[in-house]
């Protein structure tokens, strides 16, 4: 059993890591540096992998078999490349934070967010360094992927 101040501790730092995940996110769509979608996120993987330094992969839907499938891929292929991967749940958070960045945005882009890819080192920012500390620190857990959960606002 989990002492009751390190589940504090736990639950401060995931709750720390939840908002610099949607910051991250929120800026690297503003300065373009964010592919969303997984099908815009092969292409780029095919075309520049040097240039993605995070793979959110996004599902609150297990049983998506399809989609696993997809989620393995990309895995492996992160994974294969050095790529940072982030899985979360809070497909709806992502949907309010993301859909409210850019009105003006066809809404079209933002339909697919079961991947998300932040490109360009410009965006290393403190926010990406503590996403990224994070996910070191799950797989030295033996947390092949970590994973996340966002919180509804």
């Amino acid at each position: 059993m989990i002492p009751e101040e390190n589940f504090e501790t736990i639950e401060n730092r995931t709750q720390s890591v939840s908002l610099a995940l949607e910051e991250l996110l929120v800026t690297a769509l503003k300065q373009d540096c964010l592919t969303i979608g997984i099908y815009e996120s092969a292409k780029l993987f095919n075309a520049d992998p040097d240039s993605v330094v995070l793979c959110v992969l996004a599902a609150d839907d297990e049983d998506d078999v399809a989609l696993q499938i997809h989620f393995t891929l990309l895995q492996a292929f992160c994974c294969d490349s050095g790529i940072t991967i982030l899985r979360v749940s809070g497909v709806q958070r992502l949907q309010q934070l993301l859909g409210s960045v850019d009105a003006n945005r066809n809404q079209d882009d933002h339909r697919d967010l079961h991947c998300m890819l932040v490109t360009n080192h410009q965006a290393d920012h403190c926010r990406l360094q503590e996403v990224g500390t994070y996910c070191q620190e799950r797989r030295r857990l033996d947390q092949w992927v970590p994973e996340l959960v966002l919180q509804e606002r």
